[in-house]
């Protein structure tokens, strides 16, 4: 279903995205965070990403919520799986230990990407503190394909061979549309520079080694799926048809490559807006 219901709130220049170290019984995890009100906002990233790719978008429901992006394990200042082929139930149970640490026991999760996997995985646990969730450009994830072992050698050895610098230079012709100005390019580069080779590394074998499809707790009552509509990555047909699959809304987000959110961030935080009041899930 496209979505053109949804008005763009105004854009910011500069929000104002606070950052800190949160110890938990888990590990730490580095957050930022921004805003106030009655409700709370978890995002989660993409595996070329960080916590700091969510600062427009943040700052443009600071005013309805306490927006909290987490730098995965692995990611930035945060500490590290202690596995070496995770599972998202494994980044799953580390954001649950962050919400214990915060004291946050309702929230409204967002994943992007990779993000979404580990959105998945956190919505299988027991002691889920999530309401809704609003995924965009979900990675579906390789396990159980014949495809797993190439794209786990492709990633390392791009690693390998070009180094985070190197990666991070190349992503934004990947994750962003041709129309994409110069400082969001920069952003896309500036916030892959941040990455951490065994962090990365961890994460490549999350994505080829689990399946989204695994996890049930996305159901059409708590959950919605967007994908940039010119998203080479993980493309429009792709979100769509998972989230056919499973009965979820499904919408498009309008003149964005893959990191939607950094190259149309009014256009998602009203998204992710609408989900803090609507808990049908239905777009």
């Amino acid at each position: 279903m496209h979505d053109s219901s949804v008005t763009p709130v105004a854009a910011v220049s500069e929000p104002a995205f606070t950052a800190r170290r949160v110890s938990t019984r888990l590990g730490d995890v580095a957050i930022r965070e921004c805003g106030h009100g009655p409700h709370t906002i978890v995002l989660l990233h993409g595996i070329s990403s960080g916590a700091g790719s969510w600062a427009q978008c943040a700052g443009l429901l600071a005013d309805r919520a306490h927006v909290i992006a987490w730098d995965a394990p692995g990611y930035g200042e945060s500490d590290p799986l202690p596995q070496a082929t995770p599972l998202a139930t494994d980044y799953a149970a580390r954001l649950d230990a962050l919400l214990d640490a915060l004291g946050i026991s309702d929230c409204v999760l967002v994943g992007h990407s990779l993000g979404a996997l580990m959105a998945a995985g956190y919505s299988s646990l027991p002691t889920s503190r999530a309401r809704a969730y609003v995924v965009f450009s979900p990675a579906l994830g390789y396990g159980g394909s014949p495809r797993a072992d190439q794209v786990r050698q492709g990633r390392l050895a791009n690693l390998d061979q070009l180094g985070i610098a190197g990666m991070a230079k190349a992503l934004p012709a990947r994750l962003l549309s041709d129309a994409a100005d110069e400082p969001q390019r920069a952003a896309v580069t500036a916030n892959a520079m941040r990455l951490n080779q065994a962090g990365y590394r961890q994460a490549v074998e999350l994505l080829c080694g689990d399946d989204i499809n695994r996890y049930s707790g996305f159901t059409p009552e708590n959950c919605r799926v967007y994908c940039g509509d010119k998203d080479i990555v993980t493309t429009p047909e792709q979100s769509a048809a998972y989230a056919q699959t499973h009965e979820l809304a499904f919408g498009l987000v309008e003149g964005a490559g893959h990191a939607c959110y950094i190259e149309q961030p009014a256009r998602v935080a009203a998204l992710i807006g609408q989900a803090l009041t609507n808990k049908t899930g239905r777009a």
